[in-house]
């Protein structure tokens, strides 16, 4: 909770923010980032796609805190600068805002610098200009002269560097030349490779270019924090209920030798494992407000809401640096994805047979399928330790390149390492654990209420998460 400074004047205007630069450096990509959203604006590779001034507010909840306004590109910054500069030698007692302001007022309709008007005409009714840099470009006349024009608006300017990754002796060239405007406060800010903190400084930024809006942007990055951390928990538990969902499965399966039936079984229990990961990559993609056609992940790319590398595909395990042939000796059935488990998996027989002897109702209501099972020689088919740890390691990929990917990507988004994520602790164990409570599959009472399930729902949680959410 924020505590006003009594000095500090009160306005209950939003905070208007002109976003300002030259053509094709990201301006609208900002926009859709900030906003988290692909649907503001057209992005395209060609230059001057945005012709005319587009609005979008950012609120904290119900309340709008701010505008912020896409501009045109300046386009002729050249001839811009000639025709100010002729104004304001024609009317010397002008100050450089009015000649701004004078400009504005008298261009003609169809008037070459009519692009640029536009610009100016919002720069002068907003309270911040973020100037977007795309730091991949050198530092050209055309930039010195823009910068000269918007600060002679008297509005403060926050520099913003765009596409900054691997361009660090780029960056460096750009905060010396900005040193020469006596633009020292700058972010970076990388529209396709989002982090909440680079976010998070924007507005810590704006807080002290604009006092007078400190509180209400207090509330705003507050507001904005809390949500992040709920996007990423949502995501996290949602891939945790994908591996628990999955771990906990099981087709009975007769003891009879009958290769037919045990060939549908073992088709059901692909097509289950299938389609459970198909609605976990839905509902991620849903959740951070994408959709398949944003998402392309090398190795395991996902088209029409697929991924095109399945599951059960050979070679699925090489590129997750799974060890095939400690998975098969180990008993697992390799590439099928299956695993063959008597009916006291949960208890050992002679503990399931003890149970049938002295046990109470409570603990064969428990343990009821697996002592019936013991008895009669059933098994059941479940997916394999491999099948499950493919799930969570590619799952977990996903989830951390959809935190950081911001909605101006246009590019697809690849994997560098597909094995470079890892397991939980104890995972073993916590998989060996599931597969004990089938009743914990579909979310219920004896799931949400079960102090065990619980805790390893926050481990696989906490893991998922354990590269931080930023």
């Amino acid at each position: 909770m924020s505590v006003r400074n009594p000095h500090r004047p009160h306005t209950d205007a939003l905070l208007n923010i002109a976003v300002v630069g030259h053509t094709n450096t990201g301006k609208t990509s900002l926009i859709r980032t900030m906003l988290r959203s692909t649907e503001f604006g057209v992005i395209e590779d060609g230059a001057g796609t945005t012709r005319h001034v587009e609005q979008a507010a950012i609120s904290a909840g119900n309340e709008a805190i701010l505008n912020l306004y896409d501009t045109p590109g300046l386009e002729d910054s050249r001839a811009l600068s000639a025709h100010i500069k002729k104004l304001a030698a024609k009317s010397k007692s002008l100050s450089p805002v009015q000649v701004l302001e004078h400009f504005v007022t008298h261009v003609a309709v169809n008037d070459p610098l009519e692009q640029e008007a536009k610009v100016i005409r919002q720069v002068l009714r907003s309270d911040i200009l973020l100037y977007i840099i795309d730091v991949r470009e050198p530092f050209l006349e055309k930039y010195r002269l823009e910068l000269d024009i918007l600060t002679q608006s008297a509005k403060p300017i926050l520099p913003v560097f765009n596409f900054i990754a691997g361009h660090d002796q780029e960056l460096a060239k750009w905060r010396e030349h900005l040193a020469v405007f006596h633009m020292h406060a700058t972010l970076e800010f990388d529209t396709v490779a989002f982090t909440f903190e680079a976010e998070k400084r924007l507005y810590q930024k704006m807080q002290t270019l604009v006092e007078s809006h400190y509180d209400r942007l207090q509330k705003l990055i507050d507001y904005r924090a809390k949500l992040w951390n709920q996007l990423c928990l949502s995501g996290a538990k949602r891939v945790a209920a994908l591996i628990v969902n999955v771990a906990c499965y099981r087709e009975s399966k007769a003891t009879k030798n009958n290769l037919i039936a045990h060939s549908l079984l073992e088709e059901r229990l692909h097509e289950f494992v299938r389609k459970a990961e198909q609605h976990c990559l839905h509902d991620l993609l849903s959740i951070f407000n994408f959709s398949e056609k944003d998402v392309a992940i090398q190795k395991i790319p996902v088209s029409n809401g697929h991924w095109q590398l399945d599951i059960f595909a050979p070679g699925i395990l090489k590129a997750y640096g799974l060890d095939v042939g400690s998975a098969a000796a180990k008993g697992a059935a390799a590439g099928a994805g299956i695993d063959l488990m008597v009916g006291g998996m949960s208890l050992g027989a002679a503990t399931a047979l003890g149970a049938i002897a002295g046990a109470g109702w409570s603990t064969f209501k428990r343990y009821g399928d697996e002592i019936k099972a013991t008895v009669k020689g059933t098994q059941w088919q479940c997916a394999d330790e491999i099948t499950l740890q493919v799930l969570y390691l590619r799952q977990k990929h996903l989830l951390n390149k959809l935190m950081h990917r911001g909605h101006a990507a246009q590019d697809t988004l690849h994997v560098d390492k597909a094995d470079s994520e890892k397991l939980p602790d104890n995972w073993s164990k916590l998989t060996s654990t599931l597969r004990q409570n089938p009743a914990w599959q579909e979310p219920s009472a004896v799931r949400s209420n079960n102090p065990q399930y619980q805790e390893i729902e926050a481990k696989l949680v906490g893991a998922l998460l354990d590269e931080g959410a930023n």
